[in-house]
C-alpha cells in the first residue's frame, strides 16, 4: 500500500490545489467584509465553495495516488459526490457564521470547531468510497490526530479570514493554510490498513480512481476561470460603515488596512 503511487505528481498538484482555494476563499471573505446585503453573502458563498471544493480537490487529487499491491481501487460515485457537498457546506457554515456573527472572535472557535470536524468526516466519507477486494481498517489514535489537524487548520482558515489583510498577507498565509490541509489528509492516510481477501482482482463495484481526471480537470478549470472573473469583480475599498464593521471583526484599525491589494 502506497500514497504516492505516481511519484511527486499527486501530493504536488493536491498541494497546489489547497493553496489556490485557501488564497481565493482568503481573499473573496475579505471582499465581504467590505460588503452588505446581498453581495456579502454572494462573496462569502464564493469562499464557501473556493475553501470547501478546494479541500476536496486536494483530497481527491491525493487520493488518486492511493494504490493497493496486487489489487485496483475503486470508487462509489454518489458517496464520493456526497463527500464534495459536505466540504462545501460545513466550510460554509464556519464561513458564514463568522462573516455574520457579531462577536467574529468567538465564531472562529466554535466554527473552527465544527467546520474542522466536518472536514474529517468529508476525508472519512471519501475513503469510506473506496472499493476493494477486502477490509479497510483504521488506527484510531492516528485518526484522532487526523481530526485534531482538521479543526486546527480549519480554525486557523477562519483566523485568518478576519486577519490577514493585503495580497502579500495572502499570498504568504494561502501556502501555510495549504500544508495544514495536506498534513490532515496525510495523517489521515497512515492509519490506513488493507487486508485483502486472497482473490486479488480488481473491485467489481464503482469505477477507478482515474475514470474521475476528466471531469475534475474540466471542473476545476472552470473554477480558476470563475475565480479570475470574481477577481475582476472584487470591490476597491471600504467606506465608513465597511470600515467600522471591519474594526469589530479584526484587531488590526480598519484605517490601516492598505490601499493596494
Amino acid at each position: 500500500m502506497e500514497n504516492a503511487a505516481y511519484g511527486w505528481v499527486t501530493p504536488a498538484l493536491s498541494y497546489l490545489a489547497a493553496c489556490l482555494g485557501a488564497l481565493v476563499a482568503l481573499r473573496s471573505t475579505r471582499w465581504a467584509l467590505l460588503t452588505e446585503g446581498r453581495a456579502r453573502r454572494n462573496w462569502l458563498t464564493f469562499a464557501s465553495v473556493s475553501l470547501g471544493g478546494g479541500i476536496w480537490t486536494m483530497h481527491f487529487i491525493a487520493i488518486i495516488g492511493f494504490a493497493v499491491s496486487g489489487a485496483e481501487v475503486h470508487f462509489d460515485i454518489l458517496m464520493t459526490v456526497l463527500s464534495l457537498i459536505v466540504a462545501i457546506l460545513v466550510v460554509g457554515a464556519g464561513i458564514f457564521a463568522v462573516g455574520y456573527s457579531r462577536r467574529p472572535q468567538i465564531a472562529v472557535l466554535g466554527g473552527g470547531l465544527g467546520t474542522g470536524l466536518g472536514v474529517a468526516v468529508m476525508h472519512y466519507l471519501g475513503m469510506a468510497a473506496m472499493r476493494v477486494p477486502g477490509d479497510i481498517t483504521y488506527d484510531a489514535s492516528i485518526v484522532g490526530a487526523s481530526v485534531a489537524i482538521a479543526v486546527f487548520a480549519a480554525t486557523a482558515a477562519l483566523w485568518a479570514t478576519l486577519n490577514i489583510r493585503g495580497t502579500r498577507a495572502v499570498l504568504a498565509a494561502s501556502p501555510v493554510m495549504g500544508v495544514a490541509v495536506c498534513a490532515m489528509h496525510y495523517t489521515g492516510m497512515t492509519a490506513v490498513s488493507v487486508h485483502l481477501n486472497g482473490i486479488h482482482t480488481a473491485s467489481a463495484e464503482g469505477v477507478p480512481a482515474m475514470k474521475f481526471v476528466f471531469p475534475l480537470a474540466v471542473g476545476f478549470g472552470m473554477y480558476v476561470f470563475v475565480s479570475a472573473l470574481a477577481f475582476a469583480a472584487a470591490p476597491s475599498k471600504p467606506n465608513a460603515q465597511q470600515s467600522a464593521f471591519l474594526g469589530r471583526a479584526a484587531p488590526l484599525q480598519a484605517n490601516s488596512y492598505p490601499a493596494r491589494r
